[in-house]
């Protein structure tokens, strides 16, 4: 077997492999001089709301700032708290506190989700708002969720950055709650060129709010209304987008197919803990973000899989929120301290070849003393 190069994530392919169209689209909107709120942006605002069927989406700067934009909609008492899980990035919580809200952090559960069973018990008075992180191209399991803030007049809120286009019986990420937001980061799912984000709401009260908070308070008849900031997705990533949403099912396709090797070539290992395949659960449909995997043996796998040319992350640098001591958080999470001694991931883009695919899982197997 011939050592190959295959990198966690491809970034020159993001524009190599559709030169052609995304030249024409980006030198479009250069022509027109169309920069910023134009009809790029609102056209594919439209295209986004159809393709998860909700009323409203709303492009914005980037992820973080739209769920800190869908909290001052909101309008909840300074201080309430916001539960969320520690297996998150920190810009869940961050946007929480940027938000005048505190983050209270829980468990995940064996698929690295919300666990909705450890929610109960973080509930105090102040408890305003559960946020689950629709992670890896995975949504959680709402039914259970929605079922414990029902008990408790607490609001669902999503960080679903990494979970367009995936549902849970039928129902895309990011139409659950009062609203949901997304990323548009160059390497998820639908990524553009730089910083892009939007909220995703069925709440008309939601969406008015959010789109003169993104303007600088400004109503569409040009006046200002309220304090707002400046969290306009700029209309050149609009543009692109609206273009990669075109063929976006196929990229879902692609990311599950690669998937399902991933699951026939290593599910045999024993050290290995796999997500769940795809198909494999009626009620969810896995997108695949990421390809995040446990082992016992991670760190002398990820040195092997190194030397032979294959690049692998661990989420968040290696530390789910509770542990970055920086922040003055104090929780007790076993549970998602012990994920983060055995969690990493494989290459899962677009850009991987079959070949490409076939070569990592041969050089796992091969560490695990296995043929090919």
């Amino acid at each position: 077997m011939s050592q190959r190069s295959v990198p966690f994530f491809n970034y020159p392919a993001l524009f190599k492999n559709e030169e052609a169209g995304l030249t024409e689209v980006v030198f479009d909107v250069l022509r027109r001089g169309a920069y910023i709120m134009q009809k790029d942006n609102f056209e594919f605002e439209a295209n986004l709301a159809k393709y998860v069927g909700a009323k409203h989406a709303i492009g914005l700067a980037d992820g973080t700032n739209a769920m800190v934009l869908g909290f001052w909609a909101l309008d909840f008492p300074k201080g309430s708290e916001v539960i969320m899980a520690s297996h998150t990035y920190v810009a869940t919580a961050g946007a929480a506190h940027i938000a005048g809200l505190k983050p209270v952090l829980i468990e995940c559960g064996d698929d690295h989700m919300l666990d909705a069973s450890a929610i109960e018990a973080a509930i105090t008075p102040l408890t305003k708002a559960v946020m689950p992180t629709q992670l890896n191209g995975r949504t959680a399991n709402m039914d259970a969720i929605k079922a414990v803030a029902k008990k408790h007049n607490i609001v669902v809120v999503e960080d679903a950055a990494q979970g367009l286009g995936s549902k849970f019986k039928g129902q895309f990420a990011g139409t659950f709650g009062a609203f949901g937001t997304i990323s548009f980061y160059p390497a998820k799912l639908l990524g553009c060129f730089g910083d892009g984000g939007a909220l995703i709401t069925n709440d008309d009260h939601v969406a008015e709010r959010v789109r003169l908070l993104r303007d600088h308070g400004r109503n569409d008849n040009g006046e200002f209304v309220t304090w707002g900031t400046n969290c306009r997705l700029d209309n050149v990533q609009a543009a692109v987008l609206n273009f990669r949403l075109k063929t976006f099912d196929k990229d879902i396709a692609r990311r599950r197919q690669i998937a399902s090797t991933y699951q026939a070539r290593l599910a045999e290992i024993d050290d290995l803990a796999l997500p769940p395949a795809p198909g494999s659960e009626a009620d969810h449909f896995d997108v695949f973000q990421n390809y995040e995997m446990e082992a016992g043996k991670r760190d002398s796998l990820r040195d092997h899989l190194k030397a032979n040319g294959i690049g692998t992350l661990i989420q968040w640098s290696g530390q789910p929120v509770h542990q970055i001591k920086a922040l003055g958080l104090d929780y007790h999470l076993p549970k998602t301290d012990r994920l983060f001694k055995r969690c990493f991931m494989l290459p899962m883009h677009v850009a991987l070849s079959d070949e490409d695919v076939d070569y990592v899982c041969t050089t796992i197997r091969a560490f695990y003393g296995l043929n090919r």
